[in-house]
């Protein structure tokens, strides 16, 4: 992300926003401090689109109605010699 000055971002905008458009997003600093970011249009969308609930996603998977064979070990647990001190 390339980062510009306030004055120079102000005085060079049209550049900012191709910057954005083709390289990502461009940082903006404010006295030397981020301040904020210019990026596409469809970035913002991107970004700000709801997001499905985690109930969906896992429907929308390609591996839905997959059926897995888990196997747990019955064995009992390992033995653990304690000494008292």
């Amino acid at each position: 992300m390339q980062a510009w000055q306030l004055q120079e971002a102000k005085a060079r905008l049209s550049e900012v926003i191709q910057k954005a458009l083709n390289e990502g997003p461009q940082d903006i600093s404010l006295c030397g401090l981020a301040a904020a970011v210019v990026l596409s249009h469809a970035d913002y969308e991107r970004l700000t689109r709801p997001k499905p609930s985690f109930t969906t996603f896992l429907r929308e998977s390609p591996l839905h109605g997959v059926e897995l064979e888990l196997e747990r070990d019955a064995s009992s647990a390992r033995e653990v010699g304690l000494r008292v001190i």
